[in-house]
């Protein structure tokens, strides 16, 4: 009885210190609750994609690769291509990121596109 009061009471102590932790990005934006369904938003250029799944190589200082997967409630605006940019609106749900709309940017034009222009 005795091992199991312990257990209990060193189980509860691991868990309400590990629920009192915010992380550090949360704490500066002064969020009150740490909600799984929270959204994020990333930027960046379009890695791979299919049907389901779409591969962010990320811009800004959390850079590296970012999957979030789609269905049929993402909204999507604008071109959505390989190599292409893009901003992302996303949320954590079971352990996957689930986008809730895509935004594609255009290319900016090409320097020799945007001289030919000029000399016309």
């Amino acid at each position: 009885m005795r091992q199991m009061m312990m257990a209990l009471a060193l189980l509860g102590a691991l868990t309400t210190g590990a629920y009192a932790q915010a992380p550090a990005s949360e704490k500066s934006k002064g969020a009150k609750s740490t909600s799984s369904s929270a959204s994020h938003s990333v930027e960046g250029t379009v890695k791979s994609m299919d049907s389901s799944m779409l591969t962010i190589t990320r811009s800004g200082k959390d850079k590296g690769d970012l999957m979030v997967m789609t269905n049929a409630s993402t909204h999507k605006d604008g071109p959505i291509a390989v190599g292409s940019t893009v901003s992302v609106r996303y949320k954590e749900e079971g352990g996957q990121n689930i986008a809730t709309a895509i935004k594609g940017h255009a290319a900016p034009a090409s320097k020799s596109a945007s001289a030919k222009s000029k000399t016309k």
